[in-house]
């Protein structure tokens, strides 16, 4: 039988309503009382009903998390951050994929799913700038990414154009001047692969290079076989690069499968940097030379900012925060020591 908060409060010596309080997380309960309330739920395995909280809150204990895809170990390895960092607030998350179909997208802002939830992390990648008061919903909502700029929620974002042009400084800074990029979005304005290439432009311009645009390939996708198909095209081409930075890991990844396939050394021959730091990152033969995005301060920035919220009880900022993460370059064997 399962254990109940009369069990927890006869073998803690306390009172039924002292053990809510700790089961509840009410800041008046002694340190030595609360330990020792800890203690008896740990030792009866007593699990507090949710539903009946719920009820009594207004709250379910429940974030939904809504991404374009968990293909892609980007979005994966947030998605295990999120989680992680909404269990130390008590919560659980659901998570929603939306395939990065702006109509998924609009669809996840009104899923009754999400509205059984306390609030929503939400990542588009269809919807655009001209979609921000769309984000004006009835609950609390952080934004994600690079699609959406100064709307009416609360957003946490990375220095793409920055990070992005630190790569490249450091590719120039080891001597190399054919700098191919790989996944840009040739039609994009305001996005990821945009801001990145900016920041890659800025680098060269700063250095006196001009940019080669056959140097620059586009992708629709940023996964590995994308990034593997457009480096065998730019050598069936016969371009000539000496660096290959591509806009994510997953497109590098495949760049490298290509590179080594066609007898290229890396990084004799090309260095190579990548963008996110994905796990496989450091795996791989050579490992890969890549941002670091800050992608664990962005999840956990995320799943604050979410909380306050909750519990101002307001849906919508009067002032909407944007926070930004810091980035790292991670140095590893695909370029010069």
């Amino acid at each position: 039988m399962a254990a109940t908060l009369h069990d927890v409060a006869r073998l803690a010596g306390v009172s039924i309503k002292t053990v809510s309080n700790v089961v509840n997380d009410y800041p008046h309960v002694r340190p030595a009382t609360r330990e020792r309330v800890q203690a008896a739920i740990d030792r009866l395995g007593y699990q507090p009903n949710l539903s009946a909280r719920s009820l009594r809150s207004g709250r379910s204990g429940v974030i939904g998390l809504v991404l374009p895809e968990l293909s892609l170990s980007y979005f994966a390895e947030l998605a295990d951050a999120v989680i992680t960092r909404a269990e130390s607030h008590g919560l659980v998350v659901i998570v929603e994929r939306t395939g990065a179909d702006r109509a998924r997208e609009l669809a996840a802002l009104s899923s009754p799913r999400m509205r059984m939830t306390d609030g929503v992390i939400f990542s588009p990648l269809g919807m655009g700038q001209e979609d921000a008061a769309l984000l004006e919903v009835d609950f609390p909502l952080v934004l994600l990414g690079e699609r959406i700029f100064d709307g009416p929620v609360d957003h946490v974002t990375m220095r793409n154009v920055e990070a992005a042009r630190a790569a490249t400084d450091f590719l120039l800074a080891s001597g190399r001047r054919r700098i191919a990029l790989i996944g840009a979005h040739p039609d994009e304005e305001l996005g990821s692969a945009a801001l990145r290439l900016r920041g890659y432009e800025e680098a060269l311009e700063t250095a006196g290079i001009d940019v080669d645009r056959a140097l620059v390939r586009a992708t629709t996708l940023w996964h590995r076989a994308n990034g593997a198909d457009a480096t065998r095209e730019m050598i069936d081409e016969g371009v000539v690069f000496d660096a290959l930075f591509g806009l994510n890991d997953a497109l590098t990844l495949g760049a490298m499968r290509s590179l080594q396939e066609a007898g290229l050394r890396i990084p004799v021959d090309v260095a190579v940097v990548g963008f996110d730091n994905i796990e496989e990152a450091q795996y791989a033969v050579p490992s890969l030379t890549t941002i670091d995005p800050g992608r664990d301060q962005i999840a956990q920035r995320a799943v604050d900012l979410l909380v306050q919220r909750i519990e101002s009880g307001k849906s919508r900022p009067s002032r909407p925060a944007t926070e930004t993460a810091s980035f790292d370059l991670v140095v590893r064997e695909s370029t010069p020591a």
